[in-house]
């Protein structure tokens, strides 16, 4: 298991894993894993923090749930895979850096690992689910899970920019310490809402200032 996240989230995971409820949510999933096919691979459900070490978290984006057809979900939220066509939220994602970010070249592939590597904890929600069944596994546990990571970042790190997109994600603003950190909130990407609001509302930009104001390297958003 330990193999799958950095050591560094190792004093906030064990507690966790302790707790009956996540025993519980484990029996969950490989019970499903038996009778279908569940995403990500079992192998990157924690990718996320695999490629962002605690110590290093500059930006958390909150996704709800994986996404749930073959080949896309690899355990970091709103990316694909090089090689899986760039699914609509994450064009529309693109689609307010090129407006965002002096410079920005509108990417060829779905992949935000670059992101990742840089401090961005690119976190679900909910870290699993039943393919082709959105939202299958909501409300398994996965949230309490989430919920308490994003507490322990909250109460550990300073400076960090926690950007919820989505009524969903925003109902997470009441879990950090807006004293210490800065939250962006606004309308998810989905094609759904994306005029109602995201677009124009420079996350990224934001983000950077805020972070060259602590003192911090910005973020590279090009993928």
């Amino acid at each position: 298991m330990s193999k799958r996240y950095h050591e560094s989230w190792e004093s906030v995971f064990k507690p966790l894993f302790e707790q009956p409820a996540m025993r519980t949510l484990s029996q969950f999933v490989q019970k499903e894993r038996q009778v279908a096919q569940v995403f990500p691979p079992e192998n990157l459900v924690f990718n996320a923090f695999r490629l962002t070490p605690l110590p290093d978290v500059k930006v958390v984006i909150l996704g709800q749930d994986p996404y749930h057809n073959i080949g896309q979900a690899h355990g970091l939220s709103f990316s694909v895979p090089v090689g899986v066509a760039i699914p609509p939220s994450l064009k529309n994602i693109y689609a307010e850096l090129v407006e965002d970010i002096p410079g920005f070249v509108y990417p060829k592939n779905g992949d935000l690992t670059k992101w990742a590597q840089q401090g961005v904890l690119l976190l679900n929600a909910t870290l699993t689910v039943r393919a082709h069944e959105a939202a299958s596994h909501q409300k398994k546990g996965w949230e309490q899970f989430t919920d308490a990571i994003i507490q322990s970042i909250s109460a550990q790190r300073s400076g960090v920019v926690f950007i919820l997109w989505g009524s969903y994600a925003n109902k997470k603003s009441a879990l950090i310490d807006h004293s210490k950190h800065l939250v962006l909130t606004s309308v998810h990407p989905s094609p759904l809402s994306v005029y109602r609001g995201f677009f124009g509302s420079k996350p990224f930009s934001q983000t950077n200032a805020y972070l060259s104001d602590k003192g911090k390297q910005p973020i590279d958003w090009q993928v």
